[in-house]
């Protein structure tokens, strides 16, 4: 992955800013524009282009194979704020953004250390640059749902009466493992019956019973790209209802996919299959956005949402899951 480009087109919106660099300490951002992937890693990367990782003694071998092309900073210590300033001065930075979402301790240490340097919060850099996804990008969300699909295949050779919602997680689980992905993208929604009623159901000990609707939402991880995909099955003949709402879905997400174009806005796109769905007076039963960004993590930008404004990116990779819950029902 060509980490030195995204680094050149954070640069090009640090100017656009009035920026002299950003320290960036969300993980999945440090990744992004370095490669590096351990638990404690920060970049600070300069306006001009230049850029230096920070991490701790634990990571030093591991920082020098996975960013071999970046300046390195090791804190023996395991502190890196100091060493993210003193990284800022080095670059010639008079005026360093931290992501707003780094901690109020860490971010008070460093104005508190700041010695003359210009330190405020600027949000979202990194993550609105992340929502176009590369080439590389695309191939490994490619590869994370072919084996999110490998795995789901076998779901319909674990349903037998009297499973539990538990054992088929876990069977789930082990699928995803073995088909050969990295780790599980989220832990795996299962839910039977009227449990599928509740968009984020944690599987439980109940038991799966004829004319069940079975609701999973699955997904792998490869390379660190997130795979995440949700379906209804039918065990046995499912209620009259659940047949015209499953229908009614399906025509939902049609309108919704009919609308995602580079351009549409977010908004746009969430009212197409909205509109279906609130049509057939069910749109109290649609309780949350259409869709919204993979990648290097399960859940970013855009978000596919009621009044959203922003304009999908042309290289966007998004969701679009619309609903119908009805409680008791499924």
């Amino acid at each position: 992955m060509d980490h030195a480009l995204r680094r050149e087109r954070l640069a090009a919106e640090l100017r656009a800013r009035g920026l002299d660099a950003l320290l960036v300490t969300r993980l999945p951002n440090v990744r992004y524009l370095t490669g590096f992937t351990g638990s404690n890693g920060q970049v600070v990367v300069a306006a001009e282009g230049r850029a230096v990782l920070l991490t701790d003694g634990r990571y030093e071998g591991q920082a020098a194979r996975e960013a071999p092309d970046l300046e390195r900073r090791v804190s023996r210590d395991g502190a890196l704020a100091p060493a993210a300033l003193e990284a800022a001065r080095a670059l010639g930075a008079a005026r360093l953004a931290f992501e707003a979402t780094l901690a109020y301790r860490e971010a008070r240490e460093l104005e508190e250390r700041a010695d003359g340097l210009e330190v405020r919060a600027a949000e979202g850099v990194v993550e609105r640059l992340r929502w176009e996804k590369d080439p590389d990008e695309l191939r490994a969300l490619e590869r994370a749902q072919e084996l999110t699909d490998l795995a789901f295949e076998r779901l319909p050779g674990l349903l037998r009466e009297g499973v539990s919602e538990r054992e088929v997680g876990l069977e789930l689980e082990v699928a995803v493992r073995r088909a050969g992905a990295e780790a599980l993208a989220f832990d795996p929604i299962v839910a039977f019956g009227e449990h599928a009623a509740e968009p984020h159901h944690r599987p439980c000990d109940r038991s799966l019973r004829r004319g069940d609707v079975v609701k999973v939402d699955l997904g792998a991880r490869a390379s660190g790209y997130h795979a995440d995909m949700t379906r209804t099955l039918a065990f046995g003949e499912p209620p009259a209802e659940l047949h015209d709402l499953h229908a009614l879905v399906a025509r939902a997400q049609a309108a919704g996919l009919a609308a995602l174009r580079a351009g549409a806005t977010a908004g746009e796109v969430d009212a197409a299959a909205r509109g279906v769905i609130a049509g057939a007076g069910l749109g109290e039963r649609f309780p949350h956005g259409l869709g919204h960004g993979v990648g290097l993590e399960i859940h970013e930008g855009p978000w596919l949402r009621p009044g959203g404004a922003e304009p999908v990116p042309a290289g966007a990779v998004v969701t679009v899951e619309p609903g119908v819950y009805v409680p008791g029902l499924g």
